[in-house]
């Protein structure tokens, strides 16, 4: 029979699998087939906004890998296109980006020298093998992992990548020779070599287009800035043949769609010495896409669905790889633009490809007097937009631990390979991760005024028997060890309280090595002759404690309800001497209608653990029955224990006051062993209390009677004459 159930569990699993493949690929179908055509004008306006944009950009990104630029707009039009069709973002602008050209251009430089189709062939394996990565892990729904890398680590490696981006262009502008670099020492090593080569005429039209661009972002934020220098440099080189006095320019671009490339996708050697590059790339990108996704959907309250956005970067770079392209990711610039443009739909999306196509179709013999200066201008200022002062000063205000995650992605992008720098950052980010939630906050919390909170108050005073532990984090295998030390460090500072009670609810996990730990400190506890109780407790950890046994280990009346918990242990396990006469507070509610003694008492070492012990006792109504019999009262000494205020409040007549502290400076020998002693305090514990004790002095003549004076008034007794 369980064989049985297994396989149907198995075959259940399988067909949701295959449902949710199913349901990813069929993506297109379902949104267009659901598409509003009262959006088409917003998507239309918005994909013209953005192909001004994605025009220059697609160019421009292209060069920082080294890649010709008719392979920057290949992937513009392919990624947009694709990542459009299966992304689940309404906004999100799939095409090339700086980070991933940068990334790109590490990888490439160690199989294959820039301008060979080496080079461009390698730029189609990588975008091929990070496609499959990000697919994969759509697809497996895996897209949560990406969550666990910190956004330091992003805006850390974008700054390095910013100051590599504008070292590597600043050699375009002074037009001197030498190839990229992700090494940035190796970079301005020969920029300062060279510094005296530099071609003037490109430099003065480099800064040129720097100081318009700053200007016009200044002034007229809206144009289309790039689009307008780009063009402008030109025309002026066109009007001023500056291409045949040194200014160096882009040359003729292709027009045509873009072709089909054979991609060597199992070269096994190219795909090994890449390996770091293509991880690099795919994990990036994914973090790039997420957070991107995510901060501008918060802004339009778009649902997303994060394993059908992987899907889509997926698919857009394995097309990329066959149509002469090279890895592609999400935009941040692109993908805003396009939410303040107005885009309703990934139509936007789709639509800008087509405008990118049809430019490259009319404007492509216009490139050949484009000058690289003005290119590097443009890649300039992005690289020293990257750096994102703002939210760096943030981090660093706001959090240790994201700012040692940012500084050290920070600093491995200068001095590492990218690739490396970027598993830096992540395993960074994965280590803050790791330490973070290995020490869970584990403090002591107290009531407050009106006991109705418990709250972390370190000025008051606690409970000397019971203390509130509150645990913020889960309970397991990396976690146990810290909490148990902070357990018994607390522990070891309060040696006299001997209850814990441990606040649950914001432990949402526990494994056997948290269930370990537990038994561990419950033993501790009992072994001092105290216990703890578990509250708040939820159902999935309780289910874990159920199968591992750990219910009956502590024991089911040990878990009680948040709201009871207090009186409960109060009532049943504290010892109201130590309230009486030892403790200078009232910590809790139940605290309040006891009596305080004047009295500095030293309790009897180990008194207060006389609430397991068995000691004989009598009914309130086998009492009142032998207090009808005055032949039974012969027999028998009632003495009243509780303090002087309490008794002149009402008592027995026939008891005798002799409150408890007195037991403990001489009465003990006083009390008579030829009749019975019946001790009497408010609800039979203190006497419970102090009847064992007697008993361990070798009295064995001594009663309690069970409940006290509230028992008889519960029980109706008719007092008569006999209470006054």
């Amino acid at each position: 029979m369980s064989q049985l159930s297994s396989s149907n569990e198995w075959g259940n699993y399988t067909r949701e699998w295959l449902f949710n493949i199913q349901s990813f690929f069929k993506h297109p179908v379902v949104w267009i087939g659901t598409y509003r055509r009262d959006n088409f004008k917003s998507d239309l306006i918005s994909s013209l906004t953005i192909a001004i944009m994605l025009l220059p950009q697609a160019i421009a990104y292209a060069l920082i890998a080294e890649l010709p630029a008719s392979v920057g707009l290949f992937a513009a039009i392919v990624a947009a296109l694709i990542g459009g069709l299966w992304g689940s973002s309404f906004h999100l602008h799939t095409g090339p980006t700086n980070t991933t050209s940068l990334i790109v251009l590490s990888g490439l430089l160690a199989v294959a020298s820039p301008g060979t189709p080496e080079y461009i062939l390698a730029a189609g394996v990588m975008a091929f093998w990070a496609g499959i990565i990000r697919l994969l892990m759509g697809v497996a729904r895996l897209g949560i992992l990406v969550n666990f890398v910190s956004d330091s680590v992003v805006v850390g490696f974008t700054g390095g990548a910013g100051i590599l981006i504008v070292a590597n262009q600043i050699r375009h502008i002074m037009r001197v020779e030498g190839v990229s670099s992700a090494s940035f020492f190796a970079t301005t090593t020969n920029l300062f070599q060279q510094i005296g080569e530099t071609h003037l005429l490109s430099l003065e039209l480099g800064l040129g287009c720097i100081l318009l661009l700053v200007l016009f972002k200044r002034f007229a934020p809206k144009l289309p800035t790039p689009l307008i220098v780009l063009g402008g440099a030109t025309m002026l080189v066109w009007m001023l043949r500056l291409d045949k006095i040194g200014i160096a320019v882009l040359g003729e671009l292709p027009r045509g769609l873009p072709p089909l490339s054979a991609v060597p996708i199992f070269d096994i050697a190219l795909i090994r010495d890449m390996a770091p590059s293509i991880m690099a790339v795919a994990m990036i990108g994914l973090i790039e896409a997420a957070s991107i996704s995510r901060a501008v959907a918060a802004r339009s309250s778009q649902y997303l669905n994060s394993d059908q956005e992987f899907v889509g970067q997926g698919l857009a770079n394995v097309a990329v790889a066959f149509f002469s392209g090279y890895p592609v990711a999400g935009s941040l610039t692109r993908s805003v633009v396009n939410y303040e443009a107005g885009a309703k739909s990934q139509m936007s999306s789709i639509m800008s490809a087509g405008w990118v196509l049809l430019a490259m179709l009319i404007f492509a013999p216009a490139a050949a007097y484009l000058p690289r200066a003005a290119l590097a201008a443009i890649l300039i200022v992005t690289g020293i937009r990257m750096i994102n002062h703002k939210e760096a000063r943030r981090i660093l205000r706001s959090s240790k631990g994201d700012s040692a995650v940012m500084i050290t992605t920070f600093v491995a992008t200068l001095l590492l390979s990218l690739e490396f720098a970027v598993l830096t950052g992540v395993l960074a980010s994965f280590a803050f991760f790791i330490v973070k939630t290995s020490m869970p906050t584990v403090r002591e919390v107290l009531p407050t005024d009106d006991f109705k909170h418990f709250f972390y108050q370190p000025d008051k005073p606690g409970c000397p028997q019971l203390t509130v532990l509150s645990i913020l984090g889960g309970l397991y295998f990396g976690a146990a060890p810290y909490v148990e030390d902070m357990i018994r460090s607390h522990m070891d500072r309060n040696p006299d309280q001997k209850y814990l009670l441990l606040r649950m609810q914001r432990v949402n996990h526990v494994d056997i090595s948290g269930i370990h730990m537990l038994e561990t400190i419950v033993r501790l506890f009992r072994q001092r002759g105290g216990d703890i109780f578990l509250v708040g407790v939820r159902q999935r950890v309780y289910e874990k404690m159920v199968l591992s046994g750990f219910d009956k280990f502590l024991g089911t009346n040990h878990f009680p309800d948040t709201d009871e918990a207090i009186p409960y242990i109060f009532n049943h396990f504290l010892s109201p001497a130590v309230c009486v006469y030892s403790c200078p507070v009232r910590v809790w509610q139940e605290c309040q209608s006891l009596p305080k003694s004047n009295k500095d008492i030293d309790l009897p070492e180990g008194f207060d653990v006389g609430h397991t012990q068995q000691v004989p006792t009598i009914e309130p109504h086998a009492f009142w029955k032998r207090l009808k019999s005055f032949s039974d009262l012969k027999g028998m000494e009632i003495i009243d224990i509780r303090e002087p205020a309490e008794y002149d409040q009402g008592h027995l007549r026939v008891a005798k006051s002799i409150p408890m502290s007195n037991f403990f400076n001489g009465q003990v020998d006083k009390l008579p062993r030829d009749r019975d002693v019946v001790l009497i305090c408010r609800s039979g514990r203190r006497s419970q209390q102090l009847a064992h004790y007697l008993l361990e002095k070798g009295f064995d003549n001594i009663f309690n009677l069970e409940g006290g004076m509230v028992a008889l008034e519960l029980a109706a007794l008719p007092k008569g004459g006999e209470r006054t």
